[in-house]
């Protein structure tokens, strides 16, 4: 299923001597650079009725057309899986994600997705690529997710994500009790010998992660974490690299360690928490119709803050050893 779309305006002089590709981009912002170049290639966009290459200069006077078919998701049904809803209006949808929740189909995830979630919602989202969904939060990793439900919101979305100018913090209990905040500074790329897993390397893409402390326990540090890129696993593998991995991370967290004389409660606890305890707090970037810069901020859940609890209660049994 695809829906048609025809596009059409003049060269004007503010335009003339720039390439094809950098002229479109101007022309037609509500698509992105990548599919307007696209289109160039497949001859879906012609200039005065001719295909031209993307690096192509322009003279002034043409006429650019685009008759193209976007293509619509149909691979994958509605489900009708209810949704934590933020913020909602005619652009943007704003959501909390609970942990379980897998953002897209893929192998062993076929459906029960938020990306079938959506397409229930808000059925009009199948016209929008990937169903609007601009940035991803692992399965077991709660908190704010921005969507999409039209192709220039999406656009703008992308554009604050690559600029980033998009703001997104999170919260995260790790293992060791960190002296003070920092930064991560390490590029990552996918892992030598486990194609499941993610790693600081060396040829790696530029991943930065910025990180402070919120509260010292006795054996585990509860942190702010604010990403300036946004890599796979990115908190994960870089808490990692520094030795404080998350707390409950079956992936990158090492062998279980349970601090000494901790009590049975606790021991319950930190073995029967099995996600990472890594929540997306807050959001923040500028509305892609108004302009404004907006902000939410979400609680934390339950299972986040029972592990708290668990963590103060053991370091208030143990003050007097810590004096």
């Amino acid at each position: 299923m695809s829906d048609q779309i025809y596009l059409e305006a003049r060269i004007e002089d503010d335009l003339v001597g720039k390439r094809l590709d950098q002229a479109v981009a101007q022309l037609f912002p509500d698509y992105s650079r990548s599919r307007l170049q696209g289109w160039i290639k497949d001859g879906s966009l012609k200039v005065d009725g001719a295909v031209k290459r993307p690096r192509d200069k322009l003279f002034g006077g043409e006429t650019i057309v685009i008759e193209a078919q976007l293509e619509m998701i149909e691979d994958h049904q509605p489900q009708d899986i209810p949704l934590d809803i933020v913020y909602e209006d005619d652009h943007i949808l704003v959501i909390n994600k609970p942990a379980g929740l897998v953002v897209h189909p893929a192998v062993g995830h076929r459906d029960g997705t938020l990306l079938n979630a959506l397409l229930f919602h808000c059925p009009e989202i199948a016209q929008v690529p990937r169903a609007g969904i601009v940035h991803r939060l692992d399965m077991d990793t709660t908190g704010l997710m921005v969507v999409a439900k039209t192709i220039a919101a999406q656009t703008e979305l992308v554009d604050q994500l690559q600029e980033r100018s998009m703001g997104r913090e999170y919260e995260a209990v790790v293992h060791g009790v960190m002296t003070g905040g920092g930064t991560v500074d390490e590029p990552m790329g996918r892992h030598a010998k486990n194609r499941q897993k993610m790693a600081v390397v060396g040829v790696g893409k530029e991943a930065t992660t910025h990180y402070r402390v919120l509260k010292k326990m006795r054996a585990h540090t509860h942190i702010r974490l604010k990403l300036e890129t946004g890599r796979t696993h990115q908190i994960r593998v870089h808490m990692s690299h520094i030795n404080y991995p998350l707390v409950g991370d079956q992936l990158y967290g090492g062998r279980f360690r349970l601090p000494k004389g901790c009590s049975d409660e606790m021991i319950e606890g930190l073995r029967d928490f099995k996600r990472q305890a890594l929540h997306a707090k807050k959001l923040e970037l500028w509305h892609p119709d108004t302009g404004e810069l907006v902000s939410w901020e979400v609680d934390l859940p339950d299972d986040f803050e029972h592990l708290l609890s668990l963590l103060q209660a053991d370091l208030d049994a143990h003050e007097d050893e810590l004096v």
